[in-house]
């Protein structure tokens, strides 16, 4: 996710080199062609220029406009993930010492029940950020996990829903063995249920793109609105006296154009692990730092800050 308010022009030129150098070259190339007099009678009045962007302005704003609802949809199911990660912990936590103070469990296996299942859920939000992103850093997994575990899960497709299997496998035996009383699971189920229902939200976002038709056709009448653009410039720019101008005037529209269409572009798909995503790295790192802080440990993980205004 960036942070910083202010850009880089350097970096952001660099970004939009391949349009800025297909305007020029085409803006160059029409000047001299006109200068020349080879061009004269290939003018397009401005009326056809502006006709197309506003077409693509259409285009653009639709895209832009879904593309950062669903980078904010997306931003909002992983706000939900910390809150009910700090809800689950909070509820197994109380339930299990409240099994001691009722003296139905010893505080060695309430500790211990405690830790599995909160380290657990720790996993599920790693595991789901890995599945997101397609990483297959697995083994950062293995300090939160039993090594019989951790074996198990490299064998499962879809290691968060598996993770989330066993957490309500261990809520059923944890019910049995009196560590948690016998209605818990009244309140422990329907958070389980949110984080399956969040990471189908994730996956929903994940795997259904944008409509391609959007893609596709704002793509095309880009292409189209540059290479009208400097025949539509160049003869008002002659009647003025200055025809060379129109070539950083021409650029100049192109690249604001080409910047809201990448925008829309790379806002869209808000976890391919760049620096417009939602910052799952850091949200991961916010629940792992808190729900071991809710079992009092004090070996902290560093928190996650960000590095030249970007979270990750």
């Amino acid at each position: 996710m960036i942070l910083r308010k202010v850009f880089n022009p350097i970096a952001v030129a660099r970004y939009m080199r391949t349009e800025l150098l297909a305007s020029a070259g085409l803006s160059v190339a029409v000047y001299f062609l006109y200068h020349n007099q080879q061009l004269e009678k290939v003018v397009f009045p401005f009326s056809v220029a502006a006709i197309l962007g506003s077409a693509l302005a259409i285009f653009l704003a639709f895209r832009n406009n879904n593309s950062y609802s669903r980078w904010w949809e997306a931003r909002t199911i992983w706000g939900n993930i910390i809150n009910n990660s700090r809800i689950f912990a909070r509820q197994i936590i109380a339930n299990a010492d409240n099994a001691v103070a009722i003296g139905k469990a010893s505080q060695t296996l309430a500790d211990d029940y405690k830790k599995e299942l909160i380290y657990r859920q720790i996993a599920f939000a790693h595991a789901l950020r890995l599945h997101l992103r397609r990483q297959t850093s697995w083994e950062e997994l293995s300090s939160l996990l039993s090594p019989k575990e951790i074996e198990i899960l490299a064998n499962k497709s879809n290691k968060p829903n598996y993770l989330l299997q066993t957490q309500g496998i261990r809520i059923k035996e944890g019910m049995r063995s009196e560590l948690l009383g016998a209605f818990d699971n009244i309140s422990l189920e329907p958070t389980l249920a949110g984080f399956n229902n969040f990471q189908g939200a994730c996956e929903r976002i994940k795997n259904t793109p944008l409509l391609r038709q959007y893609h596709f056709f704002t793509k095309l009448f880009m292409v189209v609105f540059m290479a009208i653009l400097p025949f539509s410039l160049i003869g008002d720019f002659n009647k003025m006296g200055i025809p060379e101008l129109m070539i950083p005037v021409s650029m100049l529209v192109s690249f604001v154009f080409g910047v809201m269409g990448k925008v829309g572009e790379v806002n869209e798909d808000p976890f391919e692990n760049r620096i417009t995503d939602v910052p799952m790295t850091s949200i991961c790192n916010t629940i792992e730092r808190d729900l071991k802080e809710m079992l009092e440990e004090r070996n902290l993980p560093p928190k996650v800050e960000p590095k030249d205004g970007f979270l990750y």
